[in-house]
């Protein structure tokens, strides 16, 4: 059984990685942004979310889940049987960025997902000084409280 948790920082590599093993090990995948955003740039209610995912959890023996929501992969945590830290670096992750492709589950364009980039990377750049949910410190509290398998590939 592959119950396998993934996070980090915006252009870590998470989705990638989490396809690549979904697709090795024929496991459904989550990506935490589907269940997190009711529009672009409004949250959904923090409750729902936590329904979603619990549902889709207690829907499948197996599978990966992807993201960067503190509070969501804390929950995910307490029933994962593999944990991966992604922390390539915000250089890293900033050039991921840059060469993402269109992503349409998320913008309605190619053009409005660019016309966001530069606020991202401004996001991204904060991430070893941030203190909130999707911090460098939160990602290394859950990822340093969990006492199973884990890996943090830097």
């Amino acid at each position: 059984m592959h119950r396998i948790l993934i996070f980090g920082n915006s252009g870590s590599g998470k989705t990638t990685l989490a396809r690549a093993l979904a697709r090795e090990h024929d496991l459904p995948r989550l990506d935490l942004d589907s269940i997190t955003w009711k529009a672009a740039a409004v949250r959904e209610d923090l409750a729902i979310s936590m329904a979603a995912l619990d549902r889709f959890m207690d829907a499948h023996d197996s599978w990966v889940i992807e993201g960067c929501y503190g509070d969501l992969i804390e929950r995910a945590a307490a029933r994962c049987t593999e944990m991966r830290f992604l922390n390539p670096g915000v250089e890293a992750c900033q050039r991921n960025n840059r060469g993402r492709t269109w992503e349409p589950h998320k913008y309605e364009s190619a053009e409005a997902q660019d016309r966001q980039l530069e606020l991202l990377q401004a996001w991204v750049r904060q991430y070893e000084s941030r203190e909130d949910e999707f911090s460098l410190a939160r990602h290394r509290a859950i990822y340093d409280a969990f006492p199973g398998a884990k890996r943090m590939d830097t």
